[in-house]
Order: C-alpha cells, then structure tokens, then sequence
C-alpha cells in the first residue's frame, strides 16, 4: 500500500478584521485568490498526495472559482463553527484513510498565510515523519513575561510565534482531537490540542518573515509586494 501526507487548508474562517464584506482568503492577490497561493504551494511538493480545503457553505461558488483554476485535485469538506470543528471535519474525512495507514501525516494550514513556500511545508512534513509533529515559527525574541501584580518581568527563552502549516502524524492527531471533541476541549491551533491529548514530541522548524497572516488591509499589500520580488 502506497502512503502519502494529506495537506489541510483551512478557509472556513470569517476574517473580518480585515475590513472586507468578502471572506479575505477569496480576496484577490497578485493575479489570484488569496487561498490559491495556499494550495498551489501544497500542490508543488510530492509527498503530498491528498489534498482536502476546508470552507464555510456560503463560500461554495468562491471556492469552487478558485478550485475550477487549481489544476490537481483538491476534496472540499464544509467546515465548523470553530477552527477545531473544521479540523476535526476534514480529519474525520480522512479518517478511513488514516485508520488503512494510506495517509500517515496531515499538515493543517491556515489558507490565510498565503506565502507558505513549498520548502517549508516539505521541512514541516519531515520533521513531522521523523518526530511525530512539527510547527514552523520565529523566535520572538522581544516577548517578555508578565508578573502578577501587571508588571513587565523578564524575556522568555526560548519563545516562538508558531506559524502554519503545523503537522502531525496522521493516527495520534485523529485520536486527539475525537478525544477533545468527547471532552469538549477547544484549543488555540493544532498544536495546543495535541499537548493537551498526545504525548507526541513536537518539533521546531524555522519558519519565515514572509509567512505572514493576512489580517488587515495593509497586510495584503505587503504580501503582494513580496510576492513581486
């Protein structure tokens, strides 16, 4: 039996900050739609095999616009009312494929950090086979803590501002996230429900300057700039 990793984009979210009556990942950027960046970066690396986008109803002539100009297969899952019940959706979609061994890992991306290069998601997708997870991130050197009387205490070795694509072996993220479903657990991202259910070692891929999250206009602007260099 052939395995492959299965990439998850995720679009099912409202994006509303960022001013636009539009869900922003279906705004237009440099030529296309926000989330076609998304998959065409998935699209580029092999061990890729399945790819799955994750979107809101209302959303379906969007994305089928942008699937219609994506020139491999893409499966559509609707998504939750929260960005876990959309993972959970589209891993309980894959899950006869996880259960088989067909798909051995699953990078769960947000379609708004649409400057994911193909290299980073074939380093996050390594590191996810040797280790069991993987998340890329920068290391925020200027985060500090808090005490508690609301004072600024010292900096926080070691801290990191996690990015997307995060990926996880495919059999352990199923079960963590039916087993936060059943205890009606909701986590930040992919990685702080699999603290929370998997002993899995999670490692640290450097991620980029230019992985940026579009969340307000100018945000837009600046990855159209970049994406022109």
């Amino acid at each position: 039996m052939e395995t492959t990793a299965a990439g998850v984009v995720l679009a099912s979210g409202a994006g509303t900050r960022v001013g636009a009556a539009l869900n922003k990942v279906y705004l237009p950027m440099a030529g296309r739609r926000v989330v076609a960046w998304s998959l065409a970066a998935f699209a580029a690396v092999p061990e890729v095999g399945v790819l799955v986008l994750v979107i809101r109803e209302q959303d379906a002539e969007l994305a089928d616009e942008v699937l219609a100009a994506h020139p491999g297969k893409v499966e559509v899952v609707t998504g939750g009312a929260t960005r876990q019940g959309s993972e959970l959706n589209a891993l309980r979609h894959l899950a006869p494929r996880i259960e088989s061994g067909a798909v051995d890992a699953v990078l769960i991306h947000d379609a708004a950090r649409p400057l994911a290069t193909p290299a980073l998601i074939g380093d996050v997708l390594a590191q996810t086979r040797q280790y069991g997870g993987a998340v890329p991130g920068l290391a925020a050197d200027d985060v500090v803590s808090m005490a508690a009387d609301g004072s600024v205490a010292a900096p926080l070795p070691g801290a990191i501002r996690v990015q997307t694509p995060q990926g996880f072996r495919a059999e352990p993220l199923l079960a963590a996230y039916e087993q936060a479903e059943t205890e009606g657990f909701l986590g930040t991202d992919t990685a702080s429900c699999m603290e929370r259910f998997s002993a899995l070692p999670v490692q640290w891929v450097p991620g980029g300057a230019e992985n940026l999250k579009i969340t307000y206009p100018h945000d837009l602007a600046v990855a159209e700039r970049l994406l022109s260099r």
